[in-house]
């Protein structure tokens, strides 16, 4: 059973307080707790019998349409204001092409709801494109210098349009904190963050608990489908939490648990 507006998910059977975990694992370095592993069950059956969505994983014998691209889920078990003990779901980046689906937690930004500013500035990118490409091909008229200039403008902007949406990301703790993705990374690397930080299954759960006043029990993530790119990622395997990306992220969203050693 599924609470739509929270997405707070009910386990099947009652679950004892006997049978919960005493400290929120590491999310680095985990053993899915038992109650990860039932989330995933239920999560994984939806995976294989929902009709909502159609998104090639590479795992059907028929073909589909689209490019294989397998993706990383992840569950996290929480306790509700009513000392209800469920589950949320999530995904990394998009699905079937889209940021909202039944069962599954939304993003903590939505670039493809909210980001007007997005596509005004990929216009004005391919503006840029359009004008460098026509220049290029004309070189012989003496346009080496407009050309120069043309690729700082556009560095300079597309730097710009991603640091506007990394402004538009805020991450929350238990402490009620609440700190943007340019911060916590400056903090952490003194660097500016990589592309598609925040994006990532482990701070959208935890988010999204934090957004309805849930507690963080344990959570595990997992790959599902073919992975085209690289023969890290196997189908049905849990993996750790990336550093690149999520490590400065959960640092700031953790704070405040205590942690499995």
């Amino acid at each position: 059973m599924n609470d739509q507006l929270s997405f707070f998910n009910r386990f099947d059977q009652t679950i004892p307080l006997t049978s919960l975990p005493i400290l929120f694992n590491n999310p680095f370095s985990y053993t899915p707790h038992p109650l990860c592993l039932l989330a995933v069950e239920k999560l994984q059956a939806h995976l294989k019998t929902q009709t909502e969505w159609n998104h090639n994983f590479g795992l059907s014998n028929t073909i589909q349409d689209g490019v294989i691209v397998g993706k990383m889920f992840g569950v996290l078990v929480v306790k509700n204001e009513a000392n209800e003990i469920g589950y949320l779901a999530a995904f990394s980046g998009k699905l079937a092409g889209g940021n909202h689906h039944k069962y599954l937690v939304p993003p903590v930004f939505d670039l493809l709801l909210d980001g007007e500013f997005l596509k005004v500035g990929m216009q004005e990118l391919s503006r840029i494109n359009a004008l460098l490409e026509s220049l290029e091909e004309n070189t012989a008229d003496g346009h080496t210098k407009q050309i120069a200039q043309l690729k700082i403008e556009r560095k300079e902007h597309s730097n710009a349009l991603q640091q506007e949406i990394f402004n538009h990301y805020f991450f929350l703790n238990k402490l009620g904190e609440e700190k943007s993705l340019t911060d916590i990374f400056k903090e952490a690397t003194r660097k500016n963050p990589p592309s598609g930080a925040g994006e990532c299954a482990a701070p959208k759960l935890l988010q999204h608990a934090f957004l309805h006043n849930m507690q963080p029990l344990a959570m595990a993530e997992f790959w599902w489908g073919q992975s085209p790119k690289s023969t890290h990622w196997k189908h049905d395997h849990f993996y750790p939490s990336c550093q690149e990306k999520c490590a400065p992220i959960l640092a700031h969203m953790l704070k405040g648990i205590e942690l499995e050693k």
